[in-house]
């Protein structure tokens, strides 16, 4: 084990952070993605640190294939676009780059500074970087090129000792983002890890500020789960928390009532990501629906009719949740299928057009105008 040091003010040198190699870390490289290579590696041949860090870092120690790779760098997003034409620099308050390797995108940030506390959306370097993100498991942050793993914050002792451990302080953590509570139950039942017992607390204490978190941060959420290998655990474990509800509480109800509707839901989501899953659209979004489904569908209605009104229930079952209405329609149609009943796409499915007032044309009737009067010249 090695150590990184810096230098205070007075001259005097200071550890830092620890620096693992590849015989203490343990990452396999054949696991990490060439492309994120060759991003971190382009970015240090310009002059700039560059790591791949978070979720990946951690996968990659715990011995898994990680989906995605996320990037940071003390490149400013206008020198990493001018490095990378396959990329735009996307976001308002602070700015990040997507790089693309055809449909894959990369995204790659620029070290943060605490200059305005844990949340702050000012550059910084890579030791500020590090006390602003959440728990210490995803703030290691690994060099490709030299094959290490620098940690600032103990997070290779919590990944080993499996636990979930804060590095913004509790009683601001889950306030700045509420979502965090259902991150860190979700590392914790994906991984095996436990959470200290003032965690638990605070979470069961402050988990009514999930109520207001936007539909759309929800439903980032609930892909994520949905499309995990441990989607089960998952959901059972942020029940335990109290913190579901927020996420699905019509199933919650559901389960509350009904015992035998709990353990079939359970395991219909239990079975994700399991042998047979192919990710076909609609297929993940179906476990969240189907055992609902079974219980309201009257299936003597005509099948154009019955499509209309379990879609709305599946809809409306599914909120705070907002799918896109093309993954929702295919987890109908596979429910309907899965009965032998196939739904054709006809005029239902299209978008419906806006009223026409009185005395107004048509959508269509200025298009015809211009036809007549291109026409014109020809006659006269």
């Amino acid at each position: 084990m090695r150590f990184r040091y810096s230098t205070e003010e007075n001259g005097k040198l200071v550890k830092k952070a620890l620096v693992y190699t590849r015989d203490e870390h343990g990452i396999n490289f054949a696991d990490v993605d060439a492309e994120a290579v060759s991003i971190v590696q382009k970015l240090k041949a310009s002059g700039f640190d560059t790591y791949i860090v978070g979720g990946a870092v951690r996968d990659l120690i715990l011995g898994k294939k990680p989906k995605d790779f996320d990037i940071a760098s003390e490149a400013s997003p206008s020198r990493i676009k001018k490095i990378f034409r396959n990329s735009r620099i996307i976001g308002r308050r602070f700015r990040l780059v997507h790089v693309y390797f055809g449909p894959r995108i990369f995204e790659v940030s620029t070290f943060r500074s605490l200059k305005d506390g844990p949340t702050s959306n000012t550059f910084g370097t890579i030791e500020e970087d590090v006390m602003r993100r959440d728990f210490t498991m995803n703030a290691l942050f690994y060099d490709p090129g030299q094959q290490i793993v620098v940690d600032y914050v103990g997070g290779m002792k919590d990944i080993r000792e499996k636990r979930v451990r804060p590095i913004i302080p509790l009683p601001t953590i889950f306030k700045d983002d509420p979502v965090r509570m259902i991150r860190a139950v979700k590392y914790g039942a994906a991984a095996g890890f436990t959470l200290p017992l003032p965690v638990k607390w605070k979470i069961k204490k402050q988990s009514p500020l999930l109520a207001a978190i936007s539909p759309s941060r929800l439903t980032e959420e609930i892909f994520k789960i949905i499309h995990s290998s441990q989607a089960g655990r998952i959901v059972e474990a942020l029940d335990s928390m109290g913190l579901y509800a927020y996420l699905q509480p019509a199933a919650v109800k559901l389960m509350r009532e009904n015992l035998n509707f709990r353990s079939r839901y359970l395991r219909s989501i239990a079975a994700l990501n399991q042998d047979g899953f192919k990710d076909l659209p609609g297929e993940a979004l179906g476990a969240l629906i189907n055992d609902y489904l079974e219980d309201i569908t009257d299936w003597e209605r005509g099948i154009v009719e019955n499509y209309k009104i379990v879609f709305a229930a599946a809809r409306s079952f599914v909120l705070p949740m907002n799918p896109p209405r093309f993954e929702l329609d295919h987890a109908v149609r596979r429910f309907f299928a899965a009965h032998g009943v196939t739904v054709k796409k006809s005029h239902f499915m299209e978008r419906p057009q806006p009223p026409v007032h009185e005395g107004a044309d048509t959508p269509d009737a200025e298009p015809r105008k211009r036809k007549r009067r291109r026409r014109k010249p020809k006659s006269e």
